[in-house]
């Protein structure tokens, strides 16, 4: 492209990262619509270029979080509404994640409805870094349960097909978790036909259910390693499946306290695409504050060196952003940063079928995007060309 060519606003930095590939002293090109048109060399400006230099450090691309339960001192599942929702997105998006899908944990059919509503009605306001709804839950199975409160749990009845229907035909993206011994694979067969994403998790189902609930629909696991049946070498269980069927997304936790170093290791070297393992946050409502407790289904939840617990030991989501999780990745992991970034971002795009506008920073797609200093550590973020409030 040349220099006559290039319209629109430019951020220059030292290094920029596409979500494949690294360009040196470069510059990002984005429209007046907030899209990406080009990254070229910060020489091929004009002078009269509209551009930021943000100087040393790199641009990636903006984190996609798929599971995020709350942030900023709100938790999704205590005020499902729009204004929720939004202050989620602004906690979040300060540790660089632009798009997000708001988490219900399992709940009362009425609080379902209501975080369907708010969904919706956020869509239509058209929230910064909102991407759709997770449901997690409340069609799980007790062995597996974790956190969710045993009471709330229950099989899907007709009123829960109408509703996800409905969600699903306004809601941009929608995710939800189930345990396949609880929505069998005929029903995951009608969730996807409605273009509803199925996540297997919080199961104890065999690896022979797990397999043909894949084989129903279902894309994408909820937290390898917790809340399923293990790996296990008569029956591989749900480890299994999500670890040797390519075609899988599989979310992980990524913070040290979830899955050992050396069990994320292990997964990374069993999978194998099309499917990847992508990094979700779990995040509860502490995240960019300093409370101590809150409240889940009326159980206190203490946060407490790094872990989110009840009274018992359980943990309770995770205590940890986007930015501290690709920071773990890289530096006690050990895997090379281009390859967590996608697991930040591009991945977990590609999971749910985003990944033609976000995820990554080329031509066509959203100008999503954060400022990272070389200590891993958020210098600014923007979503869709605009820096984040």
């Amino acid at each position: 492209m040349t220099s006559e060519g290039l319209h629109g606003k430019a951020v220059a930095a030292a290094r920029i990262f596409d979500g494949e590939r690294w360009h040196e002293d470069s510059a990002l090109v984005v429209d007046d619509g907030g899209h990406v048109t080009a990254i070229v060399p910060a020489g091929a400006l004009p002078e009269t270029a509209d551009r930021t230099n943000l100087g040393d450090g790199m641009v990636v691309p903006g984190f996609v979080d798929l599971q995020v339960n709350g942030g900023g001192g709100v938790l999704f599942n205590d005020a499902p509404t729009v204004d929720s929702i939004a202050a989620i997105c602004r906690a979040h998006a300060r540790f660089g994640t632009t798009a997000l899908l708001p988490t219900l944990i399992t709940d009362t059919p009425e609080v379902g409805r209501s975080a369907v509503t708010a969904a919706i009605d956020a869509a239509k306001a058209k929230i910064p870094g909102f991407l759709g709804l997770h449901l997690e839950g409340p069609h799980i199975a007790l062995e597996r349960k974790g956190v969710h409160d045993p009471a709330l749990i229950r099989p899907m009845r007709p009123a829960d097909f109408q509703l996800l229907e409905e969600a699903a035909a306004s809601v941009p993206v929608l995710v939800m978790t189930a345990a396949p011994e609880t929505v069998p694979p005929e029903d995951i067969a009608r969730l996807r036909g409605r273009g509803i994403h199925v996540s297997l998790g919080h199961s104890n189902a065999s690896y022979d259910l797990a397999r043909r609930a894949s084989e129903a629909g279902a894309s994408l696991v909820t937290h390898i390693f917790n809340a399923m049946s293990p790996l296990a070498h008569r029956d591989p269980g749900m480890v299994g499946n999500a670890l040797e069927n390519g075609a899988l997304h599989v979310g992980l936790i990524g913070d040290g306290v979830h899955v050992d170093p050396a069990a994320i290791r292990i997964a990374l070297r069993a999978k194998r695409g099309p499917g990847h393992v992508f990094l979700v946050t779990d995040a509860m409502s502490p995240i960019g504050t300093d409370m101590a407790t809150f409240t889940l289904n009326g159980r206190t939840i203490y946060r407490r060196d790094g872990r989110l617990t009840l009274a018992d030991g359980t943990l309770a989501g995770a205590d940890i952003d986007m930015m501290a999780s690709v920071r773990f990745m890289h530096e006690t992991v050990g895997v090379p940063l281009d390859e967590v970034l996608r697991m930040a971002s591009l991945y977990p795009a590609r999971a749910i079928g985003m990944d033609r506008e976000i995820g990554h920073l080329k031509p066509g797609a959203r100008a999503s995007f954060a400022h990272v200093g070389t200590d891993l550590a958020i210098g600014g973020v923007w979503i869709d060309g605009r820096p984040a409030a």
